[in-house]
């Protein structure tokens, strides 16, 4: 199978340099042409003729539906796959009968040149499944995902509304008060991390020794990272389930974690504390949360702009840089609201969107007129 990722790996590779090499007024090799293409260099190289070539025609679909992807604009272009990063290869059933179930716990797949591959079902294997994706992730584990759409989770019809503030100190703030929190690697364990990267630093490049702490560090990581998709998967079914409507703050994740690096001619300044932040931001998985909500609960997710969120009262809706006393105070300084916790507060995704005309009544109670010190977005 490492020999299926290497071929399937070298294949999309190829593809990618052939897309690099295209220039205006000429036409970029179709799937079609580079399959032509792929049973001649099979031809020339054993090595890949050994290997299996449906394997190998399925990264170029891949590939292929990669670029489509690109052009409508829906995701980035198709760049290089590096060893030991992206193992992995995909494969359609020939047969229906090359994906069974052999018990309550247990399944197989038939995988070209390999034969039946046994694995441990995580949830029950979807009824007319067709093609499957075999990978293996940086601490040498083996995973197989069939490909299935699945279908929304049901809201329970009430109206209910909540908002979602993502941070770095709390990893979801609901407008209800809840606070929730990724976990992450407990203590003794980044203390461990960090003796094995101190140890990695040391060792001889190419020796057996910084292999096996590569691979002791890769499987710490993956450990956080199981715990993260776990707490994702959990969050955003239970999120689905208990609200009809879901507004979360419109955030530029990834233009929030460019480096600060710079250039040669203008370098960047403090990139330490940047780089700093931007490890934070991908532990707390705020995209991945986002893009599971909308899967789960599609049709139902609903953007807030984030401009002056961190500064309105929900309350009078007071707009003033003074209202956050600090990162975890929120103290409102028109109506004398709070002190609350500054994550809730923030909520006023949900808050500004859910009492659009509440708010109205909740300042004539308070007898409070908002006083904006710059334009509301």
């Amino acid at each position: 199978m490492l020999e299926h990722c290497r071929q399937a790996r070298f294949v999309w590779n190829l593809a990618v340099e052939q897309q690099q090499l295209w220039q205006p007024g000429r036409r970029a090799p179709g799937y079609h042409e580079q399959s032509a293409q792929l049973t001649e260099v099979r031809a020339e190289y054993d090595w890949l003729r050994a290997g299996s070539q449906t394997v190998q025609q399925q990264a170029l679909r891949d590939f292929a539906q990669a670029m489509r992807h690109f052009f409508a604009g829906t995701h980035r272009r198709p760049s290089w796959r590096k060893a030991g990063v992206h193992e992995g290869f995909r494969q359609v059933a020939l047969k229906p009968r090359h994906i069974e179930k052999v018990n309550r716990r247990y399944g197989r797949v038939w995988v070209p040149k390999v034969g039946w591959v046994r694995f441990r079902s995580t949830r029950l294997l979807p009824a007319g499944v067709k093609s499957y994706r075999i990978t293996r992730d940086r601490a040498g584990r083996w995973h197989v995902a069939f490909a299935r759409i699945p279908n929304p989770i049901p809201g329970p019809a009430d109206g209910s509304v909540v908002g979602i503030d993502r941070g770095v100190a709390v990893s979801a703030a609901l407008s209800t008060g809840e606070l929730l929190h990724i976990p992450g690697l407990t203590g003794g364990e980044r203390i461990r991390l960090r003796r094995l990267q101190q140890r990695l630093a040391r060792a001889k490049r190419g020796s057996n020794r910084r292999q096996r702490t590569r691979l002791a560090i890769a499987k710490t990581k993956a450990r956080e990272a199981d715990r993260r998709r776990d707490w994702v998967e959990k969050t955003t079914t239970d999120l689905s389930q208990r609200f009809d409507t879901i507004r979360v703050e419109q955030l530029n994740v990834r233009a929030m974690m460019r480096s600060a690096r710079g250039t040669l001619d203008q370098p960047g300044v403090r990139v330490a504390q940047k780089r700093g932040l931007n490890r934070a931001i991908s532990r707390q998985a705020w995209g991945h949360l986002v893009g599971r909500l909308n899967q789960k609960a599609a049709g139902r997710i609903e953007p807030v702009t984030a401009a002056y969120t961190s500064q309105r009262c929900s309350v009078c809706g007071h707009i003033a840089p003074e209202n956050r006393k600090s990162q975890a105070v929120f103290a409102c300084v028109a109506c004398k609201a709070g002190p609350c916790n500054a994550d809730v507060a923030r909520n006023i995704a949900a808050g500004r969107a859910v009492t659009a005309q509440g708010d109205l009544a909740v300042r004539r109670s308070v007898n409070c007129e908002p006083q904006f010190s710059s334009p509301a977005p």
